[in-house]
């Protein structure tokens, strides 16, 4: 099976504009895979694959499949795969390569696995997203001879060979529970990312991600598909440096409404993270809350309710009743939204400025949305450096730099456009984690 930590590469905060929210306009030569004939028009192993697994990565908006594993019997010969001997149904081949292991890497060598980069901006890449919901599809076919490393020459397929394996990078790492709630008998699902060599004599922090409200329902994996608020905190990367449990629980209902209201399930989450933290070795002083839209707002309810609980908080395209606020003045925020963004942009420059008369040290900045990874990374840097004791970093990205062209400008595509951008800024996240109680 692929590693999950060996495949993956998040895509850079330049690329959302393009890759992540492309509708992706690719010429196949053959048409997408689909239901039925898919499936009946393939077969799962041919003499010489035993089997092909599709493997998928979350992005800013959507989950794609990104790339097509073909397991073979015996090891194929370093350089002898390229795109030109392959084919996948609905699908451009960006790159192919024998491998030694089912996973991607920077160059090819002798192994039983050829790996299919598969171009992400292609119109069948989508496997989750606002719009589209459909199973990971790989349908692979081998066109022209394969040399294996015995000498053996392997002929081209007859008939194409479907997956019979999935693998979702990040997503597998999560572990899927059900919280029941002692105070109220109610459950909640939630996802769990604990570290890689957990090692329970030490203590970790955790970060609680909450989704917005268009992925409410019990499917227990949408939060973790819909986008990077949960993914990219488990990321190789980030987990590299910050090692920590990732939390992101499945909210059956809306969890927050415009009228500053919370559902039950705020609660509940606390004391689910309460009870996380009496079972692992969970660093009470460095918990941290995030959120996009209602997740954010509820983000900032559980600081109103609970001043002491967290850390800090990473707010994004969120917004809530002034008047409730002043409690959390002391806490540490950072906080990011669009000028383009209807609701967000000033009721969060409401909250911000009211929790600046209530003793907030405050600092501000007007972001390019478009920017580089370069680009973020000196934003982070300087908003850091102009406000060293500041406790709140208040971000916006400048109206018309987050709404990707072909998009409809108004102020709820700017407000869904925010979360792929913010939640793929390293600098910000990384400021998150090292901040303690």
């Amino acid at each position: 099976m692929p590693s999950r930590r060996d495949l993956l590469t998040l895509a850079p905060a330049a690329a959302l504009g393009s890759l992540i929210l492309a509708s992706g306009k690719a010429a196949a030569a053959t048409p997408p895979p689909g239901g039925a004939m898919a499936i009946n028009s393939s077969v799962f192993r041919g003499e010489h694959i035993k089997a092909v697994t599709a493997v998928t990565e979350v992005f800013g908006r959507s989950q794609r499949c990104t790339a097509a594993i073909v397991e073979y019997d015996a090891p194929i010969r370093s350089g002898a795969a390229s795109a030109a001997q392959f084919s996948v149904a609905g699908r451009t081949i960006a790159k192919a390569y024998a491998n030694d292991h089912a996973a991607k890497a920077d160059h090819g060598r002798d192994g039983h696995f050829v790996v299919l980069e598969l171009d992400p901006n292609d119109d069948g890449a989508v496997v989750f997203s606002p719009e589209v919901e459909q199973p990971a599809t790989v349908v692979v076919s081998q066109v022209a001879p394969v040399a294996a490393v015995s000498g053996e020459t392997y002929a081209p397929t007859t008939t194409a060979i479907i997956n019979t394996r999935q693998s979702n990078l990040i997503v597998d790492d999560f572990q899927q529970f059900r919280f029941n709630d002692p105070d109220t008998d109610l459950p909640l699902a939630y996802n769990l990312y604990i570290p890689e060599g957990y090692d329970a004599t030490k203590s970790y922090p955790l970060v609680l991600f909450m989704h917005d409200a268009g992925v409410t329902g019990t499917n227990p994996l949408r939060t973790l598909e819909q986008g990077l608020g949960a993914i990219s905190f488990a990321s190789p990367e980030d987990q590299a440096k910050h090692p920590a449990f990732v939390l992101a629980p499945q909210y059956p209902v809306a969890i927050a409404n415009d009228a500053s209201q919370t559902s039950d399930y705020a609660d509940v989450t606390i004391r689910l993270i309460r009870d996380l933290t009496a079972r692992y070795g969970i660093d009470r002083s460095r918990l941290y809350t995030t959120g996009q839209s209602g997740g954010c707002m509820t983000s900032i309810a559980l600081n109103v309710k609970y001043p002491d609980f967290f850390a800090a908080t990473f707010l994004v395209a969120g917004q809530w009743d002034v008047a409730q606020v002043p409690p959390m003045a002391g806490n540490k925020f950072w906080i990011i939204v669009s000028q383009d963004d209807g609701k967000a942009w000033p009721g969060m420059s409401a909250v911000v400025d009211t929790l600046e008369k209530n003793g907030a040290k405050m600092t501000r900045a007007i972001w390019d949305g478009r920017s580089d990874a370069a680009g973020f990374e000196d934003a982070v840097a300087a908003m850091l450096r102009d406000g060293p004791d500041s406790n709140v970093y208040f971000a916006a990205f400048r109206q018309g730099t987050v709404i990707p062209e072909g998009v409809e400008v108004n102020g709820g595509s700017g407000h869904v456009w925010t979360w792929p951008i913010a939640y793929a800024i390293p600098g910000v996240r990384d400021w998150l984690l090292q901040q303690h109680k």
